[in-house]
């Protein structure tokens, strides 16, 4: 490591100001500050303000290892999938991992490429540092897509997502709404026969020529997508081999679905590994499924065969989709998410409520985290707003009452 930081600091002068390479300041800087915790301090009037060593490359460290997890298991189960659409009865560990590997792999690395090539440009562009805040939204973007999303969709969705979503409002810190989210509604609404359907949700190909392909015949709907067309309180969803799915398998997750959104139980470690170490706000979290859990007793009181996911059961609407993964994940993102401690109740209670009434009652989109995030995501500044000014009342009235009682 003392090599490699002598290293750099024979290099630095090549890229700063009036060096031969001074036109890449921002990407050596990026890959500088990646390797090592800056120790710099922000100084003015003489005042010093010193930081410890958790920086925002840090923080997006720590959110990707809470996301391995749902990642790792992701791979199996996109092999697990494979296997039991090819009719086999034998799921080699490794075979299946390795398999899951080689599927999701170019999609990470298209996710990367465009979304990091796009901002070490604008980075220098605007003579600023590299934005590390694509370091979590690069992962983010392929698990929450069917595995086999075509690498081109994938690369002008990422794009557009970045440049408009982002670049635009000033890039980390200042877009309003969820980037990696934008990439996945831009793909539902842009190329909706990549993003639903009987066959997108199990990966049927042969990744560098790994495998054996599906027949054009396959067909495997993800547990969501079977409800639509059942009419009973009795909803039944079978998994690819035919066999009923119950609450614990939606639980562990071994199901068709998004690559990296089928586990909860994968989802719940990477929730308390976000909580342990300070990165993501239990009460967003905690009222996200409190949401989900009260419109879906809502939606299961009211039950009626015209909309059948209403005969979920509330426990259901939290396990199945991307609702965990969004409560997790999604709702949470420091950025776009209300900041006010009332304002995180009210917003997670939302996500969670608008969630499920999507999903619910609405028979052409079995889904509602993503829509229900970015909503929220619009409003969370209003909330803040409505909770600043609330308290502002209250100790204004407060104030008044003092000083009536000194009179």
């Amino acid at each position: 490591m003392a090599n490699l930081r002598n290293f750099l600091d024979r290099v630095k002068p090549n890229f700063e100001p009036g060096g031969r390479f001074h036109a890449f300041h921002s990407v050596f800087d990026g890959f500088e500050t990646f390797l090592y915790t800056p120790n710099t301090t922000s100084a003015r009037s003489g005042a010093v303000h010193i930081h410890d060593s958790i920086d925002s490359k840090r923080t997006m460290i720590i959110v990707i290892l809470a996301l391995l997890p749902c990642f790792l298991f992701g791979m199996y189960n996109t092999g697990y999938q494979h296997w039991l659409a090819l009719g086999s009865t034998d799921f080699p560990f490794w075979e299946l991992m390795w398999y899951g590997f080689l599927t999701i792999l170019p999609r990470v690395a298209v996710a990367y490429i465009v979304g990091l090539g796009i901002e070490f440009i604008a980075a220098q562009i605007k003579g600023e540092e590299i934005q590390e805040g694509f370091l979590v939204t690069g992962i983010l973007v392929p698990m929450i897509c069917p595995a086999e999303v075509p690498l081109w969709m994938l690369a002008v969705a990422v794009a557009f997502a970045v440049i408009f979503a982002k670049e635009v409002f000033g890039g980390t810190g200042y877009n309003i709404v969820n980037v990696a989210l934008i990439t996945r509604a831009f793909l539902f609404f842009a190329y909706p026969a990549k993003m639903s359907g009987d066959r997108v949700f199990v990966a049927s190909g042969t990744p560098f020529g790994y495998g054996t392909a599906l027949p054009d015949s396959f067909s495997g709907a993800t547990p969501l997508g079977q409800i639509v067309g059942q009419t009973g309180p009795n909803i039944e969803l079978t998994g690819i081999d035919g066999k009923i799915i119950d609450t614990w398998q939606a639980f562990h997750g071994l199901i068709p679905g998004s690559f990296g959104e089928t586990s909860t139980l994968c989802i719940l470690i990477g929730a308390v590994i976000l909580l342990a170490t300070g990165m993501a706000s239990w009460r967003i979290m905690v009222s996200v499924f409190a949401g989900g859990l009260f419109m879906g007793w809502i939606a299961n009181v009211f039950a009626t065969p015209t909309y059948p996911a209403s005969f979920l059961s509330p426990l259901d609407q939290l396990l199945l989709g991307g609702f965990a993964f969004a409560a997790v994940f999604m709702a949470t993102d420091p950025v776009t998410s209300a900041r006010t401690g009332t304002g995180k109740y009210i917003y997670g209670f939302l996500v969670g409520v608008i969630a499920v009434l999507i999903r619910t009652y609405n028979n052409g989109y079995p889904e509602g985290a993503m829509l229900a995030v970015l909503l929220m995501n619009c409003f969370a500044p209003l909330i803040d707003y409505c909770v600043v000014q609330a308290n502002m009342r209250r100790r204004t009235r407060r104030m008044l009452t003092a000083k009536s009682a000194r009179q």
